[in-house]
């Protein structure tokens, strides 16, 4: 992202333009945008920074959203500290999370298979369609 773009955004989150000042700003800024800069192929790919969990569903025909954005520093720390975790302990949370019906083996989360998720997902979008319901998992 920009310099001017984010500019524009922090203006938003700090109220000091509305949506629709802050979306004339952005369409002006992409019109001063030369052709090629515009284009997906042409902009180099950064590396992810970010797990984005997006779910849309309609319940008794109200639509809902939830949107999660996780920092992947954060998952590849808790990957790090699950590592310190007391082996009895880790059993014993393996035993909760298959009780609440998820099966993940604590023990088995390494560093590496991280960083491999990661990369997978860096290069491609988890999508579920429902008739009630979409769930859409990509890194950004």
């Amino acid at each position: 992202m920009n310099e001017q773009r984010r500019d524009i955004l922090d203006m938003l989150a700090e109220g000091r333009i509305t949506a629709a000042e802050a979306e004339q700003l952005l369409a002006a800024l992409e019109r001063d945008q030369p052709p090629a800069a515009s284009t997906v192929d042409a902009r180099p790919r950064n590396k992810a920074k970010y797990l984005r969990v997006v779910v849309d569903t309609v319940e008794d025909g109200e639509p809902g959203r939830v949107n999660v954005r996780v920092p992947l520093q954060l998952l590849r720390a808790g990957v790090r500290l699950a590592a310190l975790i007391p082996p009895q302990a880790l059993g014993q949370a393996n035993a909760e999370l298959h009780r609440s019906g998820v099966p993940l083996d604590l023990t088995q989360l390494k560093p590496e298979q991280l960083e491999t998720l990661v990369e997978h997902l860096d290069e491609m979008t988890v999508e579920v369609d429902q008739p009630d319901a979409k769930v859409r998992v990509f890194c950004e």
